[in-house]
């Protein structure tokens, strides 16, 4: 059968030579990441089985090589393939080598689940329509993320590998202000920040008024010192730059000079 197997390869099993790529190795155990090695595999096995199988939701794949040729999450696997596994690049359009998942989402949306709420109102604050119930079951947060489009973000592994799910992201980070980073440098999503355009609470857009049209919903205090107001159009919540302002620009904006952010 295959030569070079690891222990534990059934040898009339059939076995196929594996490498996962960059940060798909997280999925795996230390001993297998960033190295081929070689995994029991019967013979007419899909693609998506084997990845799957070895812990790696489908979401998190973009491209798929066997013996060096693209193929997609159905390709039947033959005993001694090598199979070459890459991570999802959503920033990068690559339709032209793969068939191993719908194009990537050229309008970025999210969809993220109940334990994520404060990554989701971070995403929202920083100009990302970003759709997040606190009560969504999981069939209702999938169902809802294929139909609108969106990438759906989770800490729960086994989401992503709901077969009606194509695009999707595992939050690594724990803490929301370093999963916010994570999801914008993953996505590539530096050059689209559109920093308070959007109302954290709702999801709706936000935009200026007048001090006059708010005023008697202000806390005095408030109306006595901050001049600009932003109202959300569906919710009516009302922003200002307030004590928070200026830490959340810095957590959009890192490495602004301090003059910048205003």
């Amino acid at each position: 059968m295959c030569a070079g197997d690891e222990e534990g390869v059934d040898r009339d099993t059939g076995a196929v030579h594996v490498r996962f790529y960059a940060e798909l190795g997280d999925f795996l155990a230390p001993e297998r990441r960033g190295r081929e090695f070689t995994h029991a595999c019967p013979a007419g096995n899909a693609v998506k089985d084997l990845i799957e199988g070895l812990g790696v939701p489908h979401t998190e794949v973009d491209l798929v090589l066997v013996n060096g040729r693209p193929v997609d999450f159905s390709h039947k696997l033959r005993d001694g393939d090598r199979v070459s596994v890459y991570p999802v690049f959503e920033a990068l359009d690559i339709s032209s080598v793969t068939a191993v998942r719908p194009e990537p989402l050229r309008v970025v949306r999210f969809a993220a689940d109940v334990h994520l709420g404060r990554l989701a109102g971070y995403l929202r604050l920083a100009g990302f329509d970003t759709l997040y119930r606190n009560d969504w079951s999981d069939q209702e947060l999938a169902a809802t993320a294929v139909r609108e489009r969106r990438i759906l973000l989770t800490r729960d592994r086994g989401l992503l590998m709901r077969t009606v799910v194509t695009h999707g992201h595992l939050v690594r980070e724990t803490r929301p202000r370093a999963q916010l980073r994570e999801i914008l440098d993953h996505f590539d999503l530096w050059r689209s920040l559109r920093p308070f355009s959007r109302c954290s609470v709702c999801n709706d857009l936000v935009e200026e008024v007048s001090k006059a049209e708010v005023e008697s919903s202000l806390p005095p205090r408030t109306a006595a010192h901050y001049q600009e107001f932003r109202r959300c159009r569906g919710c009516g919540r009302v922003y200002w730059k307030g004590a928070h302002y200026r830490s959340l620009l810095e957590l959009f904006m890192p490495g602004q000079p301090p003059s910048e952010l205003v």
